[in-house]
């Protein structure tokens, strides 16, 4: 006889568990099993059925897996939480007695737990730490912006506005800013750290205040996770560029509020000294390399010049050994083509080779502005755009205002822009030497920066000229590949030009009218036409109709033309519907709902097309009257 099941010791009410079944199991309070969750990256799951789940019942609750709640039940974080329950208990007893050595002990020895470990569970390798750093730069850069209260201590404020000056650092040193668009939220970056895109918000650097509503624990939560992982990855970055970690800070640049500036980059020279016992070195003409020197260089080369090579490769004579370097092409098929004589001639592409590499076309668009210098008026927000400047290669100085640390003064000859944000106002006391530098200068408002960032180019500054109307700021993150684009010509911009013709016809009045119906019956018939004699019947009936031969044909070609497209249009229907009919339930919903939105996304691509479209209208007959 085989085993009886009872009710409740199997299936979906064994696999899941409730939050409160899970709390008691642990024997922890509610706020540390959050944080538990939070720090082991465990959420709730949506079982089948929600009443087998939970074993007959139909009360709302959130569900667990119970395997997740029993790997839980071993986390060390978990025993030092209990140990600390235990020490507020002690504490309080001993301040309740006036025991104040007890308590000064106590307090010498309380518990504290790391998250070394769930970082290193968390994420096995390296790239997967770096991939996942986009919400954690995010956290560190909103609390670098709050002010202190009685939940988020000054100690922890400071700390993220280390590891956010930190992270700005790193990618200034390697230039691995790519994209930045200012929002009404703040400023999102784009940067590219070891082929991965890592996207983040910067708040504006107002006054913020905490909400009554948000759960400041939950955040707090996340945020000590996000800062032990960044400790971690930004160590590795350091480690790797050959720089020191953390980076010296300067306290008194620091307090004459010098933000990044106040930290010095310093490389590590006895890290990059000693040699490693995996690196293979060879001679060349007296000069040594090594295998480590050969790979940066050649990702040096291949990434397009995303960061400044740590560690130079010495000068190799190529053209010495062209005849190891390059390769043959194999004629072996060339010259026996009686082997093969139906195949297909193949062409073979030739090796890439470190000579070959090295003549590849470089991207500058990682030292945009190494030319140039720049200003910074003192209405503009300095940490935006000396990152921004710093980032893609350029010299920028500040007033001090501003804050200190600026490298040159506004009187410095080589300024070549000045970035300004106030209207043109003519000076009168202004003497020779002053007007000198503002002719030799070039005075753009902010926006010009972010634009020549994403355009990867220098743009004309007289469109962003001081005083002017600014060109719109159009954001640089395509959402997918269908989405719109306003700097894009709009599709059927043609058939629209017809359109327009056909409207100035009917409006015309009742005559030309009437003398355009035979040549639209003549069109229809054209379009309708099967075989030529049809046709030529058409085109008589539109030369009897006072239309010549040239315009019958060219609109009988674009009539031609619109009913295809809807005879494929029709057919695609036909056969969607059949292909529906062969699906099951549940992937015909699927494909209705990823229909849906395809069909949503369409008519707002539509609706913004049709409103650039009413404005080109509109400037056009603008122009015409004038």
């Amino acid at each position: 006889m085989g085993r009886l099941k009872q009710k409740g010791k199997a299936g979906a009410a064994k696999a899941y568990m409730t939050r409160s079944i899970a709390i008691k199991k642990l024997q922890c309070s509610l706020a540390d099993f959050r944080r538990l969750c939070i720090l082991k990256g465990i959420y709730p799951r949506e079982p089948r059925n929600r009443k087998k789940a939970n074993k007959g019942s139909s009360a709302p609750t959130n569900f667990y897996y119970a395997k997740d709640i029993a790997y839980l039940a071993h986390e060390p974080v978990l025993r030092k939480l209990r140990e600390h329950k235990a020490f507020a208990k002690k504490l309080s007893r001993a301040l309740g007695r006036g025991e104040w050595s007890s308590a000064k002990s106590l307090e010498e020895n309380k518990p504290v737990y790391r998250l070394d470990h769930i970082i290193k569970e968390r994420y096995p390798t390296f790239i997967d730490a770096v991939r996942d750093i986009d919400d954690a730069l995010c956290m560190i850069f909103l609390f670098a912006s709050l002010p202190s209260d009685s939940k988020v201590s000054p100690t922890l404020i400071e700390n993220c506005a280390r590891l956010a000056a930190e992270w700005q650092l790193y990618v200034m040193h390697t230039h691995a800013l790519r994209k930045v668009f200012l929002s009404i939220k703040g400023v999102y970056y784009q940067a590219d750290v070891l082929d991965q895109t890592i996207t983040w918000l910067v708040p504006y650097q107002f006054t913020q205040t905490i909400p009554v509503d948000v759960d400041v624990r939950v955040m707090l939560t996340f945020l000590e996770l996000y800062q032990t992982l960044l400790g971690f990855v930004f160590f590795k970055l350091y480690t790797d560029a050959a720089l020191v970690y953390p980076p010296p800070l300067d306290t008194q640049k620091d307090e004459g509020a010098a933000g990044v500036g106040a930290f010095t980059l310093q490389e590590a020279k006895d890290a990059r000294s000693a040699p490693t016992a995996k690196s293979k070195t060879v001679e060349v003409d007296g000069k040594r390399v090594s295998s480590k020197d050969v790979r940066q260089t050649i990702k040096s080369i291949t990434a397009g010049a995303a960061g400044d090579a740590d560690v130079d490769m010495p000068a190799v004579d190529v053209a010495a050994n062209d005849e190891d370097e390059e390769f043959v092409e194999d004629t072996a098929e060339e010259e026996n083509p009686d082997d093969a004589p139906s195949a297909p001639a193949m062409t073979t592409a030739a090796l890439p080779t470190l000579k070959t590499l090295s003549t590849l076309p470089q991207s500058t668009s990682a030292k945009l502005f190494a030319p140039y210098t720049f200003w910074l008026s003192r209405e503009t927000s300095r940490p935006i755009f000396e990152f921004i400047v710093r980032a893609f290669g350029g010299r920028i100085g500040w007033p001090a205002t501003s804050g200190s640390g600026s490298p040159f003064d506004e009187a410095d000859d080589s300024i070549t822009h000045v970035i300004i944000d106030r209207p043109v106002v003519q000076r009168a006391n202004e003497s020779e030497e002053e007007r000198e530098h503002r002719r030799r200068r070039k005075y753009v408002q902010p926006q010009w920066v972010v634009d020549c960032v994403n355009a990867g180019k220098i743009l004309l500054e007289d469109l962003y000229a001081q005083g002017k109307t600014l060109p719109p700021h159009l954001s640089p993150f395509g959402e997918r590949a269908d989405a719109y684009d306003p700097t894009a010509g709009i599709a059927g911009a043609d058939e629209d030009e017809e359109m327009e013709d056909e409207e100035e016809v009917v409006e015309g009045g009742s005559d030309e009218e009437e003398e355009a119906r035979p040549l639209k019956a003549a069109l229809k018939a054209a379009a309708t036409a099967e075989d030529a004699a049809a046709l030529r019947a058409a085109e008589l009936a539109a030369e009897a109709a006072g239309v010549d031969f040239g315009t019958f044909e060219k609109e009988s070609k674009k009539a031609q033309k619109k009913a295809k497209k809807a005879e494929v249009t029709k057919e695609d229907e036909t056969e969607q519907n059949m292909n529906k009919m062969m699906m099951s339930n549940k992937q015909r919903k699927l494909y209705e709902r990823m229909k849906y939105g395809e069909k949503k996304r369409a008519a707002e691509r539509q609706d913004l097309e049709q409103k650039k479209r009413t404005i080109e209208k509109e400037k056009k007959r603008r122009s015409k009257a004038s």
